[in-house]
């Protein structure tokens, strides 16, 4: 199978693991030297009442196991030291 990274912006990314929906793909992340693939950025339900930023997370291109018409299936463990953008606010008062 082959898509675009356009075409996996309309999809559901869902953990395997819980059961929970984790949001739809909003960009990849790409090793530049290799081409490959190393992970899907996924933002989820919005923070603060959505009016500064929402939920991020990085799912590593190994823990995708499956990519369908409509979701993608995928083994999702948090990691502690995740890193999120920021948005909205947060940088004046720092």
């Amino acid at each position: 199978m082959h898509c675009c990274i356009t075409e996996l912006r309309n999809k559901d990314v869902i953990n395997k693991k819980t059961g929970a929906r984790l949001g739809n793909v909003c960009d990849a992340q790409i090793d530049t030297c290799t081409g490959c693939v190393l992970a899907l950025v996924v933002v989820g339900r919005p923070r603060m009442i959505g009016l500064f930023s929402r939920e991020e997370c990085f799912v590593a291109w190994n823990d995708i196991e499956v990519i369908g018409d409509d979701i993608i299936l995928v083994n999702y463990t948090r990691q502690a030291t995740e890193n999120h953008r920021r948005g909205g606010f947060e940088g004046f008062f720092r």
